[in-house]
């Protein structure tokens, strides 16, 4: 009879699943490795999942978990809308560095690799972000710290753009050499200047409205 896995031990062999996952994609990645590396059974991971499909999709709701936490930190309180950008950017270099098995799993999906998944997991994926930007967005412009008369979706929309982008440059091989092209070599390294490049991008690109000039009777 097989031993119950702690909790600890389940994220363990998700975290693996993950990197395996991410660096050969869904198609390739062997459940052999992946137990082999985690320190278990083969029948121990089909325990627990079903299928090889069901564990790539259990990998991918662990890392969702991860991402809602990361963003939710990073929206909450009653802060301006800087901060919060400022946050989220710190949050994706953290990830990059800590876990870019994620970025690069998120991006095979994105890719058309991984097209089997997509319309299952897009809206789950994308939902977190889209609601949390959105939130947040509204309360700037109600505060005033954007323009009113923007789309408050849409302004989401591309305000996520922007970090998805920042997160394949981080994480994935292409995105990162055109990092490098675009930034010089040694951008890449300098965190801080990333920060604040971005925070003055996205400050003037979505600055405060401007009061309207009165009607002359």
């Amino acid at each position: 009879m097989l031993k119950k896995l702690t909790e600890e031990k389940i994220a363990e062999i998700l975290e693996t699943g993950i990197s395996e996952f991410a660096q050969n994609g869904p198609d390739k990645a062997n459940i052999n490795v992946i137990a082999r590396k985690s320190g278990v059974s083969v029948g121990v991971v089909y325990k627990y999942y079903q299928n090889k499909d069901a564990f790539f999709e259990a990998c991918l709701r662990h890392a969702l978990k991860v991402l809602e936490r990361a963003i939710d930190d990073a929206v909450r309180g009653d802060c301006s809308i800087l901060i919060r950008a400022e946050r989220l950017v710190r949050a994706v270099q953290r990830s990059a560095k800590e876990q870019p098995g994620y970025n690069v799993l998120y991006h095979e999906i994105t890719s058309g690799s991984c097209r089997r998944f997509a319309p299952a997991f897009a809206r789950e994926i994308e939902e977190i972000s889209a609601k949390a930007y959105a939130a947040f967005i509204t309360q700037a412009q109600a505060k005033g710290e954007v323009r009113r008369d923007m789309d408050r979706r849409l302004f989401a929309f591309f305000f996520d753009n922007l970090l998805m982008m920042l997160q394949f440059s981080y994480s994935c091989d292409y995105y990162r050499e055109r990092f490098r092209i675009f930034c010089g070599e040694d951008t890449l390294a300098d965190d801080e200047k990333v920060v604040a490049e971005f925070l003055r991008f996205f400050a003037s690109a979505f600055g405060v409205e401007r009061p309207r000039t009165p009607r002359r009777p």
